[in-house]
């Protein structure tokens, strides 16, 4: 049934998502579009799509494709969820990859998964880099991933959507499927939480160390491993952060108040035996997370 699948932006995780369908074995088109000639001629010559069209040019196109994939940010994906309902049909299939899924999940009801209209199956492949664009995309991106679902609750499964779920597992990814709400709490506390706590702490860093060379050096010379896996997050760019945090803000303003008051207590306790015990607890969430 799939023939024909079309990715709005091609960027890290569009640009992926047209790789794995070909290493999975897709002999049918796949097309692009997004917001710069530049990276969808890149994802073409890297093989991830293999047409693409300019943003302005793209609805035909959209019309007669099989499956539409949204993969920008998500404010761009709730722009194409609007931009594209009254031209698809209900034999189309809509999906995403935005991080979070309420507003998603909120406006697909509204506009999708009607007589009519196309259907719509919100998702989020918790898979990515530091950095992104169609350069760094690769095949393997979401093997052993999890690709999570929200699907609407009394909406049922149409064959393109089952069609969909069976590529995603030949992709390697594991899959799961969760309201749209406890997506986000739970996303805000595993994803969102530890960005923001990254992204602080390299800012207080660079703000503390980064006027001075000489201070630059011995951070980068005694800074190890830990200091390293701390920050890496910290490279991830603000485009696709900012839209998380204004569509998630208040799950992720909960977990980083939780967390100020954690911080609170070790720093009260950084001479007393309950010190002892935040490790104890720490080293019991390793346990469990890496047996």
């Amino acid at each position: 049934m799939m023939r024909r699948v079309f990715i709005v932006g091609t960027g890290l995780i569009g640009a992926s998502i047209g790789l794995a369908l070909r290493a999975a074995g897709f002999d049918g088109e796949i097309i692009g579009t997004g917001p710069t000639e530049g990276t969808l001629k890149l994802a073409k010559d890297r093989g991830a799509i293999n047409l693409w069209y300019a943003r302005d040019d793209a609805d035909a196109a959209v019309a007669a494709s099989d499956v539409i994939v949204l993969a920008g940010p998500v404010l761009s994906i709730l722009d194409w969820m609007q931009r594209l309902a009254p031209v698809l049909g209900e034999h189309q299939l809509v999906t995403d990859v935005g991080s979070t899924k309420a507003r998603i999940s909120e406006l697909a009801a509204k506009l999708y998964n009607r007589p009519g209209k196309a259907r719509f199956l919100p998702g989020h492949p918790m898979a990515g880099k530091e950095s992104g664009g169609a350069a760094l995309a690769e095949a393997g991106l979401f093997q052993n991933a999890m690709w999570l679902f929200t699907p609407a609750a009394g909406v049922g499964a149409s064959e393109l959507e089952a069609e969909w779920r069976a590529w995603v597992a030949k992709f390697g990814a594991r899959t799961m499927d969760l309201d749209a709400a406890r997506h986000d709490e739970i996303c805000a506390w595993v994803s969102h939480l530890p960005q923001m706590l990254s992204t602080a702490l390299a800012a207080l860093l660079e703000e503390t160390f980064g006027g001075d060379p000489v201070r630059r050096e011995e951070i980068a010379a005694i800074g190890g491993r830990a200091l390293r896996e701390t920050t890496r997050l910290g490279a991830s760019p603000y485009s696709m952060w900012r839209d998380i945090a204004l569509s998630n803000t208040e799950s992720i303003a909960a977990t980083m108040h939780a967390l100020e008051q954690r911080l609170a207590h070790v720093r009260e306790n950084l001479r007393t035996p309950e010190l002892k015990e935040e490790f104890r607890l720490a080293n019991e969430f390793r346990k469990r997370r890496d047996p």
